[in-house]
């Protein structure tokens, strides 16, 4: 149950980065339920969400999607990301009339302008720089090893 659900809750998530919250609360509603299947509880018991973390060590959906994306800045970073995405990262440091600011030290991305507020914040260039850019500064730093922190900082806001 766990691999054959999670797996495919995971898969392509990152589209529903900004989607609206009745998107992510059908997904929400999927993993609860493969959660009762898995720790054994009934509907209506009480503290499922606690047992997801604590237990199952499940984030929820919209923390999935957020690390998700964020791991796919990382691999960009690395640039073990196809090319397609890599194109899309590029750091305050290496933008000309950028250097000299704080953000190019902090290793920040360039986030590009959109026009659409409903569409354009949600495409890959724009919302992976911007999830990126919202990260602890040390998660940010190319020399750390981003997925088990991130993972620890997510779980941490609870």
């Amino acid at each position: 149950m766990h691999a054959f659900v999670t797996s495919r809750i995971d898969y392509c998530n990152v589209v529903f980065v900004g989607a609206p919250k009745s998107v992510t609360n059908k997904l929400q509603r999927l993993l609860n339920a493969a959660a009762r299947v898995v720790i054994g509880t009934r509907k209506f018991d009480h503290g499922l969400t606690q047992l997801q973390h604590a237990d199952l060590h499940w984030l929820d959906v919209p923390e999935r999607i957020k690390y998700k994306l964020c791991m796919m800045m990382c691999r960009c970073q690395d640039g073990i990301a196809p090319q397609y995405l890599a194109v899309h990262w590029s750091p305050v440091s290496e933008t000309a009339s950028r250097q000299h600011l704080c953000s190019a030290a902090s290793h920040q991305l360039t986030v590009p302008p959109h026009r659409r507020t409903t569409y354009g914040g949600r495409a890959f260039a724009v919302a992976g720089p911007s999830m990126w850019n919202s990260l602890p500064k040390r998660l940010r730093d190319p020399s750390s090893s981003s997925a088990r922190l991130l993972k620890t900082i997510l779980f941490s806001e609870y």
